[in-house]
């Protein structure tokens, strides 16, 4: 997968901000846009939970889970880092159990599932109710070429949303997939998705051929078809993509955020898309803000275990969530730790820093919601790589050693989510 297409964290991460928000957008005017369609309930809901977390005395917290119950794919995008494994890991998945388990040992009030394609696991619709059933905000990923097909075991539900993967227009996405005709699949599944009544979102990766102007274009096309989010990334440049040529480098990033934010203007000066994203993060990427990432903020849960130190790289895991936060050293990674940090802007590590930057200087976040991103004048210093630590390749011991535990596990049990036969769990539409 492409790595916008699977980490939507903005939408989790922008309820911090607080109910004031929501109060500038809850009763728009009559054929106006609003610029979020966020619910006040779920922002209520994330900003009690980071508040306690801070009462607490917690210095490193989560926010949102991402949740990757599979690896399998239905496509082969060219510059995805998560499906290059033997078909022996691809079969595998996360049972019921573990799914839900791995929710409420995190705590995290919010999850993304991800994979792989989620809607290949026959069980999802019974994991997506029971993450409901715990009270959490659920955001499923989907390249939606199985929406109209699994729909309907689904129900409309205020803390549910579907996470469309969109990269731009038809050319732009089905380049993006690599695969002709997926575009088109996807906008009739978005639709039908608003149709039924479910909220939707479009999950967005820039790359270094992106063009401002389609890009600002496409953005009005899916605010037009009603989408209650867009949520926007660049690119992270995983290892093992077979396409190493279109990730951007930091400055490139910025630019074109710029470019791109510079043609958000609507009528009476209102933006006219409904950005997931939160305000900080938008700012970060128009190079306004000087962030480091903040790994712990989206603990990632896969068949391996819990992963290491982030949802970008893979780099060793732990058996449980409080083993991955006990024993990860942190200050080894991100932006000039680490050569492989180097140019990620990625929401998914940098979303929680802007998160938390709000939390503590709301007065800054809510500058940055009125004003929008700043697309004129000097960046801000750029982080220091002098430093950093040369880059690790470790993928394939890791794959190794996942293999040589699967020969020796032993069989698992119906309760575990298996037959009782020693076959692994297989990912099935």
């Amino acid at each position: 997968m492409w790595p916008g297409r699977d980490t939507p964290l903005g939408f989790g991460l922008r309820l911090c901000y607080g109910p004031h928000f929501a109060a500038q957008h809850d009763a728009p005017d009559a054929g106006d846009h609003i610029e979020m369609g966020i619910p006040l309930k779920q922002q209520a809901q994330v900003a009690a939970y980071v508040l306690k977390q801070k009462m607490a005395g917690r210095k490193r917290f989560p926010l949102v889970l991402m949740l990757e119950p599979l690896f399998r794919c239905n496509l082969a995008c060219a510059g995805c880092g998560k499906i290059d494994y033997p078909d022996e890991i691809l079969n595998r998945r996360l049972s019921i159990e573990e799914c839900l388990g791995a929710a409420q040992e995190c705590g995290a009030p919010v999850v993304a599932i991800a994979g792989g394609e989620p809607l290949l696991h026959k069980e999802m619709p019974t994991i997506v109710q029971g993450l409901l059933d715990q009270g959490r905000i659920v955001i499923l990923c989907t390249n939606a070429l199985l929406l109209e097909k699994k729909i309907d075991a689904y129900q409309p539900h205020e803390r549910f949303i579907w996470d469309i993967h969109l990269d731009g227009d038809k050319a732009q996405h089905d380049w993006a997939v690599s695969q002709e005709g997926v575009y088109e699949k996807a906008v009739a599944a978005l639709k039908l998705a608003r149709d039924k009544g479910f909220r939707t979102a479009i999950n967005c990766t820039l790359f270094n051929n992106a063009d401002a102007d389609r890009t600002a274009k496409f953005f009005d096309d899916v605010t037009a078809m009603g989408v209650d989010n867009i949520m926007l990334s660049p690119g992270y440049a995983y290892e093992r993509a077979p396409d190493q040529q279109h990730f951007l480098n930091r400055q490139n990033t910025k630019e074109l955020f710029r470019n791109v934010f510079r043609q958000n203007d609507g009528k009476g000066g209102k933006t006219k898309w409904r950005m997931g994203n939160s305000p900080l993060f938008l700012d970060f990427l128009a190079g306004n803000q000087s962030y480091g990432c903040t790994p712990w903020g989206n603990p990632t849960r896969n068949i391996f275990g819990w992963q290491r130190p982030c949802y970008l790289l893979g780099e060793g895991y732990a058996k449980s969530f409080q083993e991955l936060m006990d024993t990860t050293d942190w200050d080894k990674y991100g932006v000039g730790n680490y050569e492989k940090c180097a140019d990620c802007m990625v929401h998914s590590g940098f979303e929680a820093t802007a998160a938390l930057d709000a939390f503590a200087k709301p007065w800054k976040a809510v500058a940055a919601q009125l004003r929008g991103p700043r697309t004129e004048g000097p960046m801000a210093p750029e982080i220091d790589l002098s430093k950093q630590r040369p880059a690790e390749y470790v993928f394939s011991a890791h794959v190794q050693k996942a293999m040589s535990e699967m020969t020796h596990e032993p069989k698992r049990g119906a309760k575990h989510g298996g037959s009782g036969d020693s076959k692994p769990q297989v990912a099935a539409e």
